[in-house]
């Protein structure tokens, strides 16, 4: 017995080993833990490893992390946005958003099949009847802002795109009680304000203003503060992939869609108008589906290494110039008063970023601006006087 445990103490002290003993038998299970220095399976990637369009951007250092995720975030939905505004600007176009949104639905269905398919793991982990309420808040939220910029120009949309947080915190008081701080108000005040003076200079200067985009981009905007939640909660409890939810949730969407404009007698029509148009229509769509799918990719690349305080950052900063690209491109009314409601949502935005990094960013008090402005005063004064 005491030459078993001596073998048996022999054996654990080795390295990557670890035994299992039974008192009551001479046999034990033996299970070899591989150490780090032991090479991985090519087809398993690290869990640091954050990879972008095939690209493994952990190799890099940080700033040229963050110049990479920036680039791509800004080239990819500058193009986005200039390709969608181009598609309705082709005359005819502007009753067909539904069936702009089913040809997206199916181009990101493919896009995310592809994907899917590079991955090592392809089980589906998220219930399917999760996947049906998504679908249907998804389509809600492209939907209806795709459909929403046959009433409006695209710098309103825009504006009305990057103001979340209003129907986010109304849902958050009636259906979940909660309170909110001082700054969360003011950046709900701000982005409000600046919303009702944007639409009404929209209205002022623009002869095609209709109530009804702005209606529409509101409901967009409601499902769009839906889904965020929905979705993270989803992949959390489940640990589903990025492209096992854009699959399901976008092929689901799809069906939904073509079921609609079905029903409707939507569908005939736009199909008609699209075959004279193929280039305009279908080339600019799928275009405009690409680069939509290689942004978000982007986005989430840099939410992962540096944070969602630096994402919501450069998102909010490439929604600007997607305006200033508007107007430079598409001949359309201005008015300075679209400068001033547009830094008010801006504002509302830091401020929103700034609630929830309070812990983060440190600004400094009136009090210690006022003290601090004293004491140099204090210093000139000693300073002239010697």
């Amino acid at each position: 017995e005491k030459q078993a445990e001596d073998n048996s103490s022999a054996e654990c002290s080795e390295p990557g080993t670890m035994d299992l003993k039974f008192t009551s038998s001479r046999k034990y299970i033996s299970i070899s833990v591989p150490s780090k220095s032991q090479a991985m399976s090519p087809h398993i990637k690290s869990v640091d490893d954050v990879v972008v369009l095939g690209m493994n951007l952990s190799k890099f250092s940080k700033p040229t992390q963050f110049f990479i995720c920036v680039s791509g975030v800004f080239m990819f939905y500058l193009i986005y946005g200039y390709l969608q505004e181009l598609i309705f600007s082709v005359e005819g176009f502007k009753p067909f958003g539904w069936y702009l949104t089913l040809v997206q639905f199916g181009f990101y269905s493919i896009f995310g099949l592809i994907e899917l398919q590079l991955i090592q793991d392809k089980r589906r982990r998220i219930p399917g009847k999760t996947y049906m309420i998504i679908a249907f808040l998804t389509v809600g939220t492209m939907g209806l802002s795709n459909t929403s910029l046959g009433y409006l120009n695209y710098p309103t949309q825009v504006i009305f795109k990057c103001c979340k947080l209003i129907p986010v915190m109304i849902g958050g008081v009636f259906i979940q009680g909660k309170r909110y701080n001082i700054v969360d108000v003011s950046a709900a005040l701000c982005m409000s304000l600046g919303l009702i003076w944007f639409t009404l200079a929209d209205s002022t200067v623009a002869p095609n203003f209709n109530l009804t985009g702005v209606v529409l981009i509101s409901l967009a905007l409601c499902a769009d503060a839906v889904i965020g939640n929905v979705q993270e909660k989803a992949m959390k409890l489940h640990n589903g992939s990025n492209s096992e939810m854009v699959l399901y949730s976008y092929s689901i969407g799809f069906v939904y869609i073509l079921f609609g404009l079905t029903c409707t007698s939507g569908l005939s029509p736009a199909v008609t108008f699209c075959s004279k148009h193929p280039v305009q229509t279908y080339g600019y769509a799928f275009l405009f589906s690409l680069t939509g799918y290689f942004g978000i990719s982007f986005v989430l690349a840099l939410i992962k290494i540096f944070g969602a305080l630096l994402a919501v950052t450069v998102t909010t900063g490439r929604k600007a110039m997607t305006i200033v690209l508007s107007f430079l491109f598409f001949a359309k009314p201005f008015t300075l008063q679209y400068v001033w409601s547009g830094l008010l949502v801006v504002l509302g935005i830091f401020l929103n970023v700034y609630s929830k990094n309070m812990d983060k960013i440190k600004l400094p008090s009136l009090l210690g601006l006022w003290k601090k402005s004293v004491e140099e005063r204090k210093s000139r004064t000693l300073s002239q006087t010697v």
